[in-house]
């Protein structure tokens, strides 16, 4: 372990253990450190300010970087999405108030860090990707992950897929991502569930793309996704409406099958979550995104994504908190986490 790392991972234990507020099982969960003890600034800048591993080994759920956007089509700056999520998620704290979920007294959750990814050479970046997936998943820790550009989906897939089968995905996006080529090259962040389709990663009868819009080179630009079996819910279908009912039906869709859930920021409306490299009008709200995303509670997720966050485009932070706030959101809808009854303690795992 480099000396940087040894410094970083001794950093964020102090900093956990100066934040021991009263709180149960604090010995067996990381748990944030609360700003009533702590002030937000201080200590390593990791994902909800918890302790920063090298390994997944041992543990229930792990945030992991891929600082890549080699894979953009339009405006770059995704590399940086990782670490500006992380230093927005300080305003993040332990407990779901809304839903009552309490992911930090149910799993062991870290932050392990980036991929070292290949700015230079895509495929490359691909398989360093998916090897350092095949060793999370391996060790049973479910990965949620900061992009990082969409492409960075595809090999993290092909790593999840390898371990529990063809996966059903909830896939929140302005766009499909099922092109097949652009400027001769088959993987950039317009191709990737295109790939993952031909190499037989999703089980495409439980796919539901959820926010599509914007214009289009063809004239059916959902044929593709239609052919394969995939649920195409276009934005105008969302707008000005609860998507309570919709995540019903989604949640019957993909059963008890293991799920993945891939959200690209751009899937939002350019007005809430400006910063990142393919916008499109008028698009979800954040409060759909929450409907969305709580709505996956019960299902077997086995890993989940938040990418395309580029920070230089919105200097007010807003875009990196928001997707701060989502990645949390999804902790909160893993298996095995745990509610709170009013007066704090666990009470149910639904």
């Amino acid at each position: 372990m480099s000396c940087l790392l040894r410094t970083a991972r001794l950093s964020a234990q102090l900093l956990f253990a100066s934040a021991a507020a009263p709180c149960r099982r604090a010995s067996r969960f990381n748990v944030p450190p609360s700003a009533e003890f702590v002030a937000r600034p201080v200590g390593v800048c990791s994902m909800l300010r918890l302790p920063v591993q090298t390994s997944a080994e041992g543990l229930d759920a792990a945030f992991v970087g891929v600082p890549l956007d080699t894979g953009t089509s339009n405006r770059p700056g995704a590399r940086f999405g990782p670490q500006q999520i992380r230093a927005e998620s300080v305003m993040v704290r332990r407990y779901n108030a809304s839903t009552g979920a309490a992911p930090f007294d149910s799993l062991l959750v870290a932050d392990v860090g980036d991929v070292n990814v290949n700015l230079y050479n895509l495929p490359d970046s691909c398989r360093r990707i998916r090897e350092s997936y095949q060793k999370i998943v391996a060790s049973g820790c479910v990965p949620l992950t900061l992009g990082g550009d969409h492409s960075i989906t595809y090999p993290i897939l092909q790593a999840v897929a390898e371990k529990h089968g063809p996966v059903g995905l909830v896939h929140v996006d302005a766009h499909t991502d099922t092109s097949d080529m652009a400027l001769g090259e088959k993987i950039y962040h317009g191709t990737p569930f295109r790939r993952c389709v031909d190499e037989g990663l999703l089980d495409c009868s439980r796919v539901v793309q959820i926010g599509i819009r914007g214009s289009s080179y063809a004239p059916n630009p959902y044929k593709y996704c239609w052919d394969q079996g995939f649920r195409v819910v276009p934005a105008e279908e969302c707008w000005m409406k609860s998507l309570v009912p919709l995540m019903g039906e989604v949640r019957q869709q993909m059963g008890d099958g293991p799920v993945y859930i891939s959200f690209d920021i751009d899937g939002l409306d350019p007005a809430y979550a400006p910063g990142t490299g393919t916008p499109e009008i008028a698009g979800l709200t954040p409060m759909q995104a929450l409907e969305i995303i709580r709505g996956c509670k019960g299902l077997n997720i086995v890993g989940c994504d938040l990418v395309e966050v580029a920070p230089i485009y919105d200097v007010s932070g807003n875009t990196a908190l928001l997707g701060a706030n989502l990645l949390f959101e999804m902790l909160c809808v893993l298996p095995g986490v745990k509610t709170m009854c009013s007066d704090r303690l666990l009470c149910s795992k639904e």
